[in-house]
């Protein structure tokens, strides 16, 4: 019941109704708090050295704070590994999103044994590569071009979105870096007097963007939208969305743990393709595989 969102009181209640008898709060209190600690040493627990590729992004919640109803950071790490399999690698509570926060994920994830990932993908939160690359200096941070293209379409009037759209994939589905840098210029040619903001944003990040083009198809797949996180964060604001706050921090990780065990339960394939997407890390990143 817990992980479907009821605080203790409803449990309480809807089990008294169930079962026509009284129900000792102090039993449910029990139950929960086993949650807790199991949620804190899932939080705790050791991670693999290597992960290919890693998503990284946050969702805000209502919690009750001092008194008062604040908006929270609840990030969210999952994480590719060797065997092509989601993991969802870490779950936390921060007063709000910057690159600061962001810095302290990382840590984490690298003190719980973390040592290298390859590939990145992220939102275009400002600081946040940077964040990354302060810890791992070796990774390639891509920025989410399902993102970028949403943020160039809130310039368009929807009577123009399908034209801009399939230009802008013109770009992205390149060969090469530079036949996409050769497709932004026509771009700016073509739309920049009626919106000279999309060029604008793609070339102020178009160094974060192009590392999708040194990868073939089957990375490219991979890595180009951050959506393996956003379904689960779907999934997450659906059993949230009834609620008006969280009483505290600790009764939305227990929640958020419990939806993420049941949603996980159904990643029992490796990624489509991983087997050619990891032979090519293992020539890529030949002198950071790990020796099987």
């Amino acid at each position: 019941m817990y992980a479907r969102g009821l605080t203790v009181r409803e449990i309480q209640s809807h089990l008294e109704e169930l079962y026509g008898t009284e129900v000792s709060p102090s039993l449910i209190s029990t139950v929960t708090d086993a949650v807790a600690d199991e949620v804190k040493a899932w939080q705790l627990r050791p991670l693999d050295p290597i992960y290919p590729i890693m998503y990284l992004d946050c969702i805000h919640v209502k919690v009750r704070d001092s008194g008062a109803v604040r908006i929270k950071a609840v990030y969210l790490a999952i994480g590719i590994n060797m065997n092509g399999e989601k993991e969802v690698l870490g779950l936390s509570i921060a007063q709000t999103e910057g690159a600061k926060f962001w810095l302290q994920v990382v840590t984490e994830l690298k003190n719980r044994g973390v040592q290298d990932i390859f590939i990145a993908c992220v939102d275009g939160l400002k600081g946040f590569p940077e964040a990354i690359e302060t810890v791992y200096p070796q990774t390639a941070v891509q920025l989410c071009i399902v993102h970028w293209v949403r943020n160039s379409l809130n310039y368009v009037s929807w009577k123009m979105r399908k034209q801009i759209a399939a230009d802008l994939k013109q770009i992205y589905q390149s060969a090469t870096a530079d036949e996409a840098e050769q497709r932004l210029a026509e771009f700016e040619t073509q739309w920049n007097e009626a919106y000279p903001s999309i060029a604008q944003i793609w070339r102020c990040s178009w160094s974060r963007i192009i590392p999708f083009f040194d990868y073939p198809p089957e990375i490219r797949r991979i890595i180009y939208t951050t959506n393996a996180i956003e379904s689960v964060n779907m999934s997450l604001r659906k059993i949230t969305k009834n609620r008006g706050s969280f009483p505290r921090d600790e009764a939305l990780l227990k929640l958020f743990y419990l939806a993420l065990m049941n949603i996980s339960k159904k990643w029992t394939m490796p990624l489509q393709d991983w087997k050619a997407a990891l032979n090519r890390f293992s020539i890529q990143f030949d002198d950071r595989m790990p020796n099987f």
